[in-house]
C-alpha cells in the first residue's frame, strides 16, 4: 500500500487527505464488472488474487459517495488478502451520485433507494461471485455508513452468508415503504454473527441507540457483537477524510478480519 492521490473520488467528498491509502493490483485479477440483478445488469467492482480458486467472498457495501475509489480499494484490500471481494453499485436504477456536488443531492438519491432493491441487488452479487470464483460457503458481507445498515439487513436477509462487519451504520430509524424495518428490529432474525463498529462521537448514529442494539441482541441471545471506540467520529475508517482515525481504523480492520476467521469467511 502507499501514499498516492487517484482522482475518482465522489465530487461531494471533502478534499482527499494525505492520510489516503491506495493498494496496487499486483498479484490481482481486478475492475470493472457487471452484474446480472434481478431485472437489468448493474455495474461494479471487483477483485481477487490472480492465481484459481475458489476464494473466499466479501461483498463490500457501499458508503453514501457510491462506489468511488475509496470503496475500489477495500475491495483491492480484501483481495491482497486471499478473498473474492465484489462492490456492486447499488443506486444505479436511482441515479449517478459521482458526480452530485453535495452530500445533500445524494440524500435525495438514497432516501428513493428500496431496501428489497438493495437485498435483491446483493443476492447477484454474490451469485456472480460463485460464478467468478468465489465460495460462497465461506461468505461475508461488511459496509461503511449507509452500507453498514444494509450489513445488518443483509445478515438478516440471506442464509448463505457466515458473517457481517458493519461500520457506523444506522440502527434505528422511522418506518417507511423503501425502508420498512431498520436493525434493531432484526435482531432476532439475523441469519449470520454481525459485529458492529461505531464511534463514541459519532453525530449522526447516538450511542444510546447503540445501547438499543445491544439490548436487542442481548435479548434475542444473538452471537452478534458491538464495540465502540469512545473518541471516534462517524466514518474513523475512511482514510482520504478528515474524518479519518487512524488507531481506530487498523483495530477495526483487525476485529473484521478475525470476525470472519472466528465464522469461516
Amino acid at each position: 500500500m502507499s501514499n498516492s492521490t487517484p482522482t475518482a473520488f465522489a465530487t461531494a467528498t471533502p478534499p482527499v487527505q494525505a492520510t489516503l491509502i491506495t493498494t496496487d493490483t499486483a498479484g490481482l485479477q481486478a475492475g470493472d464488472i457487471q452484474i446480472a440483478a434481478a431485472d437489468r445488469t448493474i455495474p461494479g467492482y471487483w477483485a481477487a488474487p490472480s492465481g484459481a480458486g475458489p476464494h473466499p467472498v466479501v461483498l463490500v457495501v457501499q458508503e453514501i459517495f457510491g462506489v468511488h475509489e475509496h470503496i475500489k480499494d477495500v475491495v483491492r484490500r480484501f483481495a491482497k488478502l486471499g478473498y473474492l471481494a465484489v462492490a456492486p453499485d447499488l443506486y444505479v436504477r436511482q441515479g449517478d451520485v459521482s458526480g452530485m456536488e453535495s452530500i445533500d443531492e445524494i440524500r435525495k438519491i438514497v432516501v428513493t433507494v428500496p431496501d428489497r432493491q438493495v437485498m435483491s441487488d446483493l443476492d447477484a452479487s454474490l451469485a456472480w461471485a460463485q460464478d467468478h470464483g468465489g465460495d460462497v460457503n465461506r461468505a461475508g458481507v461488511t459496509g461503511f455508513c449507509w452500507g453498514g445498515r444494509i450489513t445488518w439487513l443483509y445478515a438478516a436477509h440471506q442464509p448463505k452468508l457466515k458473517a457481517g462487519v458493519a461500520w457506523y451504520g444506522k440502527l434505528v430509524g422511522d418506518a417507511s415503504a423503501l425502508a420498512p424495518q431498520h436493525p434493531v428490529q432484526l435482531a432476532t432474525q439475523l441469519k449470520a454473527p454481525v459485529l458492529g463498529l461505531y464511534g463514541g462521537q459519532d453525530q449522526g448514529i447516538p450511542l444510546d441507540t447503540v445501547e438499543q442494539m445491544r439490548d436487542a441482541l442481548a435479548q434475542a441471545g444473538s452471537p452478534s457483537s458491538i464495540h465502540v471506540y469512545p473518541d471516534a467520529p462517524h466514518a474513523f475508517y475512511a482514510d482520504y477524510r478528515p474524518s479519518y482515525r487512524k488507531e481506530a481504523a487498523q483495530d477495526g480492520w483487525q476485529r473484521m478480519l478475525d470476525w470472519f476467521r472466528q465464522h469461516g469467511v
